[in-house]
């Protein structure tokens, strides 16, 4: 079955970094745009940044610019999302999709969702 899964979260000191892994499996992530988004406990779902198929364009939400850094490596099937200066407010869950293409920050045209990895910032 095809999907996208995502790995890297854990727990983290405000200020610090991690880095999120969106792996495809049984499809070529190079045809696809990829997004990442976040759901923070009793939250809705928020998008956070997207690349487009060929990374040669990327894009962040507002709260997440200069912080947060979004590539790909098509060679390894893989999209990342370097996390920086880390606050307390970007705990969630962080999930990525591939889809069709990016509106800005948002993915549109999504085929395949991950199932999420956890991300808490705190002391």
């Amino acid at each position: 079955q095809a999907q996208v899964v995502e790995s890297g979260g854990g727990l983290v000191q405000p200020g610090g970094s991690l880095s999120l892994s969106c792996a495809a499996s049984r499809f070529t992530l190079a045809n696809f745009a990829i997004g990442w988004f976040r759901q923070a406990p009793g939250k809705e779902r928020e998008a956070v940044s997207c690349v487009s198929s060929s990374g040669g364009s990327t894009y962040y939400a507002d709260s997440v610019k200069g912080r947060f850094s979004i590539s790909r490596v098509n060679a390894k099937n893989t999209v990342y999302l370097q996390m920086n200066s880390l606050k307390p407010e970007d705990t969630a869950i962080y999930y990525c999709a591939a889809g069709h293409s990016c509106s800005d920050y948002v993915i549109y045209g999504v085929n395949y969702w991950g199932q999420g990895t956890q991300v808490t910032v705190s002391s």
